[in-house]
């Protein structure tokens, strides 16, 4: 197969990014990735970035930006404000993750353009991880592509996105990404040397999981119902719920340290991701998902009301 994908997948992955992120298709490159977690961890290698290089992380987010930035051999830095990074030079690439894991935030158009701005005075690339943007909740999440994050012009901005999400296709390994044309043939130079290829079926999947609207549409509407079943129920149980506007989590604390949170809600038979995985800020926080199945989830609303 085509690392570059098929003519009838590209053509799917732009339509798509047109209807979801607001993009005009002129100029706009695509390419699609083994699932999005493996473009996230080599984006650096791929984009060249190594020793001598800073990579801006949020700072609370995925550990896979942080891991793919050492894996390069650059310097991490976590910031939520590009003023507090300064005038650095070295900074290479730029991560941002609206709407957010683990806490669901969503960035607006006007802080994602200010991003776009800075890295593009420095030569520094944006990439965009986009994975939950059609599940937005009590806001609405604008995408990197969108004009008015990046004034049309998609230079120095990669927006990273899954379909583990929207169509619940994690097992399958199917990602893209999107902008840039000239960071996308550079990327994919050297992902057909580096055999990083998409299988042909899940190709085909793709195409169809990104023409239909019905079934993410149903998959919404799920995640929708188990998220004010928890919501209710962790609001009971005396949590308070923070940001989590959007995306797949809902991001909670009662206070104290994460990990007697974990202790107390595995005591209750619940299982939570401590906030400590995201960053140092997340200590007194733990991400709550809302991928179990109905049954499972109301027996945790049923285990929380037990007290």
């Amino acid at each position: 197969p085509l690392t570059a994908g098929t003519p009838a997948l590209r053509a799917a992955i732009t339509a798509w990014v047109a209807r979801a992120c607001g993009a005009g298709v002129d100029g706009l490159g695509v390419l699609p990735s083994i699932g999005s977690k493996e473009l996230v961890a080599w984006l650096p290698t791929l984009l060249g970035i190594g020793p001598g290089d800073v990579v801006v992380v949020p700072s609370l987010s995925y550990p896979t930006y942080e891991v793919g930035a050492r894996l390069a051999g650059a310097t991490v830095v976590r910031s939520d404000s590009l003023t507090s990074v300064g005038p650095n030079s070295r900074v290479r690439l730029v991560w941002v993750n609206s709407p957010g894991n683990p806490t669901g935030k969503v960035l607006p158009a006007r802080h994602l353009r200010k991003v776009v701005d800075w890295a593009r005075e420095r030569g520094a690339v944006v990439a965009s991880d986009e994975c939950y943007l059609p599940l937005g909740w009590s806001a609405e999440p604008v995408s990197a592509l969108s004009p008015e994050v990046c004034g049309g012009s998609y230079d120095g901005v990669l927006a990273v996105h899954s379909l583990s999400k929207r169509s619940n296709l994690a097992a399958y390994r199917a990602g893209f990404v999107a902008g840039d044309p000239a960071l996308v043939a550079e990327l994919l130079a050297v992902r057909k040397h580096a055999g990083m290829i998409v299988p042909a079926p899940v190709q085909a999947a793709m195409v169809a999981a990104l023409q239909d609207e019905q079934h993410a549409e149903e998959q919404r509407e799920r995640y929708r119902a188990r998220r004010e079943t928890l919501r209710q129920a962790f609001d009971a149980a005396g949590f308070t719920i923070e940001h989590s506007e959007a995306g797949l989590y809902l991001w909670a604390t009662r206070g104290e340290d994460c990990w007697k949170t974990v202790d107390w809600l595995a005591r209750r038979g619940i299982l939570v991701a401590p906030g400590a995985f995201y960053g140092p800020t997340g200590e007194q926080h733990v991400r709550i998902a809302l991928t179990e199945s109905d049954e499972r989830v109301s027996a945790v609303a049923g285990r929380l009301a037990e007290g």
